[in-house]
């Protein structure tokens, strides 16, 4: 059976969320029941996604959610890779105010079913906890990109852009509470010409043009989010801790202690050569 996934995504800034979609879109064990977009101009971010959904010929709901922490200005910028969306076709009418309504109805509609993947801040999440707060007790699995728990030197950035979000969502009862954080996926890096030379595949072709934005400052990707989504149908990729996370709100750092009992997971280890492998087959086989 193909695992539900509904998609919580900042897409715009990073390029890694748009390579997380064209993987999410081209799983053939994915069913991706929605996205939401968050944090500052969702609806540009919406815009984003609805390309990769076209050209992945994929009628899935988008929604802006969002747009600025619970507490405090936004930190995060409006997304550089909006200046793509002169380029290709895209959607630009959504709906509205109706994001964690639409989560909330979805995880409903299937209990126990369904993966809430988020690798952009938690706001829309901690919104849902805060609106229906059984949901959490419904989710198949909560499984995040964010965090730095072994060795931290500051704050991750997603939880950084809304620790009071993110606090909430930690303190949650979710069965599966995963996250993938950087003490992980800085081990998958990929030179921007090496990236770029692999996206001569329907479904990168837009990623590698919303990445030239990216790639004007950095001279390579970082699989942030794609690890944690491949995380879900891959589970080997990486290997798990269990304990016990608690955030910062003044920051965002994240405090790890590891127990047997805890109602946490973090990924403490991967294979990022298995990774870059399960990836662009996965996408490849896309067409």
């Amino acid at each position: 059976m193909a695992e539900l996934v509904l998609l919580d995504t900042d897409i715009g800034n990073d390029i890694d969320d748009a390579v997380c979609l064209a993987y999410l879109l081209a799983q053939p064990e994915c069913e991706l029941l929605g996205i939401t977009t968050v944090t500052a101009a969702p609806v540009d971010r919406a815009s984003l996604a609805s390309v990769l959904c076209r050209v992945a010929g994929r009628d899935v709901p988008i929604l802006p959610g969002a747009g600025v922490p619970l507490v405090g200005p936004p930190v995060q910028k409006p997304p550089p890779q909006a200046a793509a969306l002169a380029r290709w076709p895209h959607d630009d009418v959504f709906p509205v105010g109706e994001a964690v309504e639409f989560m909330r109805h979805t995880i409903r509609a299937h209990p126990g079913e369904v993966t809430l993947l988020t690798i952009g801040p938690l706001t829309n999440v901690a919104l849902l906890f805060a609106v229906d707060p059984v949901l959490p007790s419904l989710l198949k699995g909560l499984v995040m990109m964010g965090g730095w728990f072994l060795d931290p030197t500051g704050p991750e950035w997603n939880v950084h852009n809304d620790p009071h979000a993110a606090a909430r969502v930690y303190a949650a009862s979710v069965r599966v509470h995963r996250s993938v954080g950087l003490d992980v996926t800085r081990r998958v890096r990929m030179d921007a010409p090496e990236f770029l030379a692999r996206c001569d595949l329907p479904l990168l072709r837009p990623v590698a043009d919303m990445a030239a934005a990216w790639f004007t400052e950095r001279p390579e990707v970082t699989f942030h989010d794609p690890l944690a989504a491949a995380s879900v149908f891959a589970p080997g990729l990486c290997g798990f801790a269990r304990g016990e996370v608690t955030v910062d709100t003044a920051d965002g750092g994240t405090r790890w202690r590891p127990t047997d009992n805890g109602p946490h997971e973090i990924a403490e280890t991967v294979n990022p050569d298995a990774f870059v492998t399960h990836y662009f087959s996965t996408v490849s086989g896309a067409g």
